[in-house]
């Protein structure tokens, strides 16, 4: 009987799966290392300090776009979320219909089209909107976080759902449930732990976009990672070390618990 191919057993992946995990890890932790260093030169170690943290947590314009980061992020997160929740259901909960693929590509849009494109087009179609409204609020960018995050929430819950079985919810019709009433009773409680790891995963891709931001954003309105582009534009500064390597923790916490959310039990 012939060996079951694996891709491990070829030649060198050892060696270069190594190199992989240092040329995409080894810069992170250089960052995170020098975000304790005393010195103001960014790659000059003059021993260990958390003064940049101090230093980060106390500037106002810091804690303004932190601030803004998270409310956008959040308001985001519970649109897509909620949307995505809807898509699923009607996706996977009745019979296929003509057009569903069409509907699941341009769910996924965001994901297929180069975030450039998007972030082009909706400048042009937000501009379009604050000239004949006048209105230059958060609204323009919560709206475009939530058309990208859209496919991040939808993902893991349609797959919850076609993994879901159908017994308990046929039982609850059976016994004369509403649709709604099942759905309140016996579907969300079950789909939950992907609708929370799907916001999750929607409220990491919100808080660390950066191209749609840039591209729809009005004056003053910088979220967290824009603040951090423009102060490396003038000069890198030790204290962004700081304030990304607290972004970098915030979202590993978020990944290993979406990790743990969505991984198969036995």
């Amino acid at each position: 009987m012939a060996e079951r191919f694996s891709v491990q057993r070829l030649p060198g992946f050892g060696t270069i799966a190594v190199i992989v995990f240092i040329a995409l890890y080894l810069p992170i932790l250089t960052m995170v290392f020098y975000s304790f260093n005393a010195g103001n030169a960014v790659s000059d170690w003059q021993g260990f300090s958390l003064k940049w943290y101090a230093i980060a947590w106390s500037n106002a314009d810091v804690q303004d776009a932190a601030l803004r980061s998270l409310t956008v992020a959040g308001a985001a997160t519970l649109i897509a979320t909620t949307l995505a929740t809807m898509a699923a259901l009607g996706t996977t909960r009745r019979r296929a219909f003509r057009g569903r693929g069409a509907v699941e590509l341009m769910i996924n849009q965001p994901l297929l089209v180069p975030d450039i494109v998007t972030a082009v087009s909706l400048l042009i179609f937000v501009a379009a909107i604050k000239v004949a409204t006048g209105y230059q609020g958060l609204m323009y960018l919560i709206l475009a976080h939530s058309a990208v995050c859209l496919p991040f929430a939808y993902l893991p819950i349609k797959a919850r759902l076609q993994g879901m079985d159908l017994s308990l919810e046929t039982a609850a019709a059976d016994l004369y449930a509403t649709p709604f009433a099942t759905f309140r009773h016996v579907t969300l409680p079950l789909l939950m732990p992907a609708v929370i790891a799907g916001g999750m995963l929607a409220f990491v891709i919100s808080l660390d976009d950066v191209v749609i931001t840039s591209f729809v954003k009005s004056g003053g309105q910088d979220t967290l990672p824009t603040y951090m582009l423009g102060q490396l534009r003038r000069g890198t500064k030790p204290d962004v070390n700081a304030i990304a390597t607290v972004l970098l923790c915030f979202t590993v916490l978020l990944l290993t618990t979406f990790f743990l959310l969505t991984r198969k039990r036995d």
